[in-house]
């Protein structure tokens, strides 16, 4: 069983689209099934769940879709964060502050808070976050010294490499996820759109991972 578990959230723009509504509703059913996967993935023995919810090229988009995502994002979190807290959860946050909202930013600084002695499962949510941006960041802050010292660097020095990466929405690509993390991560790859993604599809990728046999370089 993969006890950490990252997942690129893809297709709610297409799944709006497909269903006839605006790409908001997509937004909006992400964040349902994110909400029902969390709780899924902490019963299932999960111990750190990481999640791209919003990433360093998300920017490219209109002011519009950014201005209503953040905005969901910050609702999400204050209604969300009190439930989570009671189940255990703790949540953190990867990526850049710049360009968030003050109000989501103040949001985020208060869930972080209140679910910091939480120890059930961990949700990592990277809003703002690409992988290079973070290497490169690290690399300013980095001395001297090995790999050690420099994950030390990283925006969360505390979180485990995921042992299982997930992608939903039929794309086989990392999309400048965790690309210092991911080295000998197992990529399981899912044709569904992220708000179709059921706890039926998270099971059979976690059992999908716990087929497989990993060697890190090996024989």
């Amino acid at each position: 069983m993969a006890r950490y578990v990252a997942i690129i959230a893809d297709g709610n723009r297409r799944w709006a689209q497909g269903q006839g509504l605006p790409v908001q509703a997509g937004h909006d059913a992400a964040g349902d099934t994110l909400s029902a996967r969390i709780r899924d993935a902490a019963r299932l023995g999960v111990k750190e769940l990481t999640v791209y919810v919003f990433s360093t090229e998300n920017w490219s988009r209109s002011n519009g879709e950014i201005t209503a995502l953040m905005g969901m994002l910050c609702r999400r979190l204050a209604s969300e964060t009190p439930e989570l807290h009671r189940d255990g959860v703790r949540i953190r946050f990867l990526g850049a502050r710049e360009g968030i909202s003050k109000e989501l930013a103040e949001q985020m600084d208060r869930s972080q808070a209140l679910t910091d002695g939480n120890e059930r499962l961990t949700l990592y949510v990277a809003i703002n976050y690409g992988g290079r941006a973070e290497i490169l960041r690290a690399a300013e802050r980095f001395a001297a010294g090995g790999e050690e010292e420099f994950v030390r660097c990283l925006y969360e020095p505390g979180m485990h490499d995921p042992e299982l990466i997930i992608r939903t929405g039929g794309e086989h690509r990392l999309s400048n996820f965790l690309l210092w993390q991911s080295a000998y991560s197992e990529l399981v790859f899912r044709e569904e759109l992220w708000p179709d993604f059921t706890r039926e599809c998270l099971e059979q990728s976690l059992l999908e991972f716990a087929e497989r046999n990993r060697r890190f370089g090996g024989r």
